[in-house]
């Protein structure tokens, strides 16, 4: 049963670097233009970025509770642990990570930060792959 809540433990650890990298595009992708990081337009690492937070809002308006968050709870469950103690680095990342508020939070700041990084998308586009260019025009973003 000990290997449940371990297991639970990783699952809420991956939910936070999730919602790290989300929240991380958000500040790096502005200070990238500002410093010039060439790296801020790559295509897939903002294709994932924008996606990810899509998902996140998708499920937010359609009341759909996070997988992460079932898998972990059913973890914890099968551990026989109450959902939310668990172990020292569970207990802390939890309480990092979820904030009890009403669903209507949850779902105006989910879509406030997928209305941010769409808003990004357009600003700083990416570059296109080279599959996607047309032969004969330039290789630029847009």
């Amino acid at each position: 049963m000990r290997a449940y809540a371990y297991l639970a433990d990783v699952v809420i650890a991956v939910h936070f670097a999730y919602v790290a990298v989300v929240l991380l595009g958000l500040v790096l992708i502005p200070l990238g233009v500002i410093l010039r990081w060439r790296w801020v337009r790559r295509f897939w690492p903002r294709v994932i970025h924008l996606a990810m937070i899509g998902i996140v809002a998708y499920q937010a308006w359609l009341g759909i509770e996070c997988p992460l968050t079932t898998l972990e709870k059913h973890l914890r469950t099968l551990a026989n642990v109450d959902v939310y103690p668990g172990s020292f680095v569970g207990h802390w990342i939890d309480r990092i990570l979820f904030c009890h508020a009403p669903p209507w939070v949850f779902v105006t700041a989910y879509t406030a930060v997928a209305a941010v990084t769409v808003l990004l998308t357009v600003l700083v586009p990416p570059e296109r792959p080279a599959w996607w260019r047309l032969p004969g025009r330039g290789a630029g973003p847009g």
